[in-house]
């Protein structure tokens, strides 16, 4: 059975950092009235809240999409779990809780490709607009947004031993990695409150959920946008059961994600011809691009053994330390509970070639052998490292019309030679910090990949052997002028007017970091472009609305 609801100004389909933010800056206008559609169900999961729950949250039904890629030429044949967040609050109520922008470069690298106004001098008030920065408002940081951004509550000697490893080995230390240029190591700032992990859905939706002109609704999967007279009008989703339509007298704007979103625009009819014709879809509007132009960071796990070191391997491996952490945390939010996955970055150049850090460290004092597994027995660390920049791309492409089959995710990691040669670098780089001075109180022994691959051949097919996604897939809804591109700088889908695209798809190249905090800047200025289209720098309409307390459910 269909039936169709009301109409809206505004529908905004994805309920993750993108769609939150946006929602809020929408509704803002109280003359707007705005629809906000989230497939996933309500956070109100405990283990979203609590920071190291993570581990309970990515691989969980209730709250991943539990997607998969296929198997990977580059990766030995291997496929790799590919969580998504599927709850209000998207992968910002599963991910690492770090807060980090990438560098100045990257976004005048957009700019420089034909993308006006999103140079770094033109994103930076959109970071800050949106922050609330522990340390106060300055030159690089906001601190009346809702975005709550703290330092973690929680160090480890062994971490900070490799940050003095690093500096001897000719990287410097960094208190803060978001003010343009990230080169150094420090700890990671996080988007915690308290001790709390801080959602996107705590952050944006909670202090406005009040608003009338602003509707939410949770289990609800878009199947398809659809067009009256060349226009984007409606989406069509089920919903309790029935297949609905919901109207929009303005504008849809997808914020469904890197995988989400190209998949939406296919079953609608907009992306390549070849696979809309073999799947039996009518070739609403040819656009090339969608889906293509996947690009994520392959992480490579070094994993040291550990003497004279207390790690999260043996506290975790007892009854009594669990409930030491338990007590931790219940008393003052801190301890291990209250850790993001990894609490030391850094970021470096994998060689002298390099024009700025190509390379990102999440340092972690523990190690298991594959995510989801147990902890091992004995003490370690982990330092995987990234390549910041790769040069592989990929493809999302649905399998079928059913909205309920998950897409073909085709990396292609490590497909690229420069991507093997940075791999073999970043290995030797890992193993110049870790043979530093600082460390050798603590005799490290390399576990993972093992000290005996020299060469780069060997250490090319070690990189296959342990490389895994960190989760940042962008770039399958490009933004740019060209036949391949898929929205044009205003975010606005080539071709089909009242149809625009804010999220992490729109990259055209993947920012030097985690993408998180960079997807909330896309939000951003998708309100700023919709309200005032040809404003630069401006504050969107509405004010911020600062969450007053953390609150374990929207």
């Amino acid at each position: 059975m269909q039936t169709s609801l009301d109409d809206y100004d505004y529908i905004v389909v994805g309920a993750g950092p993108a769609g939150c933010l946006l929602a809020n800056r929408l509704s803002a206008d109280a003359q707007q009235r705005v629809l906000l559609l989230e497939a996933g169900g309500r956070d109100n999961y405990a283990w979203i809240h609590i920071p190291v729950g993570y581990l309970f949250c990515i691989g969980n039904p209730r709250t991943d999409w539990c997607f998969k890629t296929e198997e990977q030429p580059g990766l030995n044949g291997r496929a790799l779990s590919y969580p998504r967040g599927k709850v209000l609050g998207g992968c910002s109520s599963i991910n690492g809780m770090i807060y980090m922008r990438g560098q100045a470069s990257d976004y005048d690298g957009w700019a420089a490709a034909g993308n006006p106004g999103w140079a770094w001098k033109d994103v930076l008030p959109l970071f800050k607009q949106s922050e609330n920065h522990f340390a106060g408002a300055a030159e690089f940081h906001g601190a009346n947004g809702e975005w709550r951004v703290e330092q973690q509550r929680l160090s480890w000697p062994i971490l900070d031993a490799f940050r003095s490893a690093a500096e001897q080995s000719g990287i410097s230390s960094i208190d803060d990695f978001n003010q343009g240029d990230n080169e150094g190591c420090g700890y990671f700032q996080v988007n915690q409150k308290a001790g709390v992990r801080w959602n996107a859905a705590k952050a944006f939706l909670k202090p406005v959920r009040g608003r009338s002109n602003l509707t939410v609704l949770t289990g609800v999967e878009v199947d398809r946008v659809l067009l009256e007279n060349g226009r984007a009008s409606k989406v069509s989703a089920r919903h309790d059961g029935q297949i609905k339509q919901f109207k929009a007298r303005k504008e849809i704007v997808l914020c469904a994600g890197s995988v989400g979103s190209p998949s939406i625009l296919q079953r609608s009819g907009i992306g390549p011809r070849p696979l809309l014709e073999r799947l039996g879809i009518g070739v609403i509007h040819e656009l090339p691009g969608v889906g293509s132009n996947l690009q994520d960071h392959l992480q490579l796990r070094l994993i040291y053994k550990l003497e004279n070191a207390r790690t999260l391997n043996q506290i975790a491996g007892s009854v009594w330390g669990k409930m030491g952490m338990g007590l931790r945390y219940l008393y003052d939010r801190s301890g291990p509970l209250s850790m993001a996955p990894s609490q030391l970055g850094a970021f470096a150049r994998s060689g002298p070639e390099q024009s700025s850090a190509n390379l990102q460290y999440h340092v972690q004092p523990l190690s298991l052998e594959r995510f989801g597994e147990p902890l091992h027995s004995f003490p370690a660390f982990t330092a995987s490292v990234c390549d910041l920049r790769p040069k592989s791309r990929g493809r999302i492409e649905i399998r079928s019309t059913d909205p309920q089959a998950a897409p073909l995710i085709q990396p292609n990691y490590l497909s690229h030679p420069e991507d093997l040669r940075v791999a073999a670098d970043a290995i030797r780089l890992t193993r110049r910090i870790v043979s530093a001075p600082a460390l050798q109180p603590f005799k490290p022994v390399e576990y993972l990949p093992g000290d005996s691959l020299q060469s780069d051949a060997q250490l090319q097919e070690a990189a296959a052997k342990i490389g895994t996604t960190i989760f940042h897939p962008v770039g399958t809804c490009r933004m740019g002028n060209d036949g391949d591109a898929v929205v044009d700088a205003q975010l606005r889908v080539h071709g089909v007017p009242g149809l625009r695209i804010a999220d992490a798809s729109i990259m055209p190249t993947i920012t030097s970091g985690n993408t998180c905090s960079p997807t909330l800047m896309i939000a951003e200025k998708a309100a700023q472009l919709i309200f005032k289209p040809n404003a630069v720098n401006t504050v969107p309409v509405g004010a911020s609305l600062l969450a007053k307390a953390v609150d374990h459910s929207t």
